[in-house]
């Protein structure tokens, strides 16, 4: 798929963002000025923009515990959601949500989900919807390997390939379910391979490589609107940071996260492919970089006087009281 200079540009920018806004946020952290439960999505900037660059607003995902990086790739807005970390009234859910539970149902972003495997089920539905109403979107879920040994995994992709429905289930393999390898607890080499199981398409893709991503997901995407039923596609990445922000990372070897940081950064990997080809200009990221640096100074700023969610809103927006 040939890109356009625009789309790359938006593609770069869209991983800076991320990875800038997860840089912010172990800074805030460290610092004190912000609390509460973070799990960080840097070093997986790849796989949330080679999906999400290929969604309308009215295609739906969901997320995981880890799901900045969904939000912004889906164009969930940056500053609502620093404000929403914050816990400010001004956040994308209005400061009642927080990292694990953002959400905004206008740009298609079902949320984040603080239970493991939860989103999958979810996209089940939304795919259903969709081909209930004949509306040619598609429906895609994140989750991680650990999740693919949840029941509703299993149930969700037999459903959605008897079915024929319009979804993308998109395995995010960073290599650990918390702190627990992979190969420890999954028996397949590939996670892909359970897709044969349901007589389900799947494909795997290099999660660091923007282009290997878009390609693949493309794919997927495509013969979901032609209503050829879903696809399994897992993409092989890795997490730069811990399970959370103050993970100690004794379980995983040093000298290997240090590799995948040194030699396999997809936005490193990213630049170094368009200036050889000679799409964008150095120059043009540069400044990418700096104009992203600015909206998260701006953020930061306007979510700390941002006011506190007023105690008569307690029981609003809520689906039980």
């Amino acid at each position: 798929m040939q890109l356009s200079r625009e789309q790359l540009l938006d593609a770069y920018t869209r991983m800076r963002t991320i990875r800038a806004f997860e840089e912010k946020l172990e800074e805030l952290v460290k610092a004190g000025k912000l609390g509460g439960f973070l799990h960080l999505y840097a070093g997986e900037e790849a796989v949330a923009v080679g999906v999400c660059s290929q969604l309308g607003n009215a295609d739906i995902v969901t997320s995981t515990h880890r799901g900045h990086g969904h939000c912004i790739a889906k164009g969930v807005d940056v500053k609502g959601m620093m404000a929403e970390l914050f816990g400010r009234a001004t956040g994308v859910c209005k400061g009642k949500g927080g990292s694990m539970h953002i959400a905004d149902v206008d740009c298609g972003m079902l949320g984040a989900n603080g239970i493991v495997g939860a989103g999958i089920p979810l996209t089940t539905g939304a795919a259903l919807t969709a081909k209930l109403k004949k509306t040619e979107n598609v429906a895609v879920c994140f989750f991680g390997d650990g999740a693919t040994n949840q029941g509703q995994f299993h149930e969700s992709l037999n459903m959605a390939s008897n079915w024929k429905l319009p979804a993308v289930y998109v395995v995010e393999n960073n290599g650990f379910g918390e702190f627990t390898p992979t190969e420890y607890v999954v028996p397949v080499k590939d996670i892909a391979e359970r897709a044969r199981s349901y007589a389900m398409r799947s494909d795997i893709a290099d999660g660091m490589d923007f282009f290997d991503v878009y390609e693949r997901a493309g794919e997927a995407i495509e013969r979901a609107r032609r209503g050829e039923g879903p696809t399994l596609l897992e993409c092989k990445t890795y997490r730069f940071m811990g399970h959370f922000v103050g993970d100690p990372l004794v379980y995983r070897p040093k000298e290997e996260a240090e590799d995948w940081i040194q030699n396999r950064d997809p936005l490193q990997i990213f630049e170094a492919k368009v200036a050889e080809a000679g799409l964008v200009e150095e120059s043009d990221l540069r400044e990418i970089d700096g104009a992203v640096t600015r909206l998260l100074e701006e953020a930061i700023a306007e979510a700390e006087a941002a006011p506190l969610p007023d105690l008569s809103s307690i029981l609003a927006d809520v689906y039980a009281e």
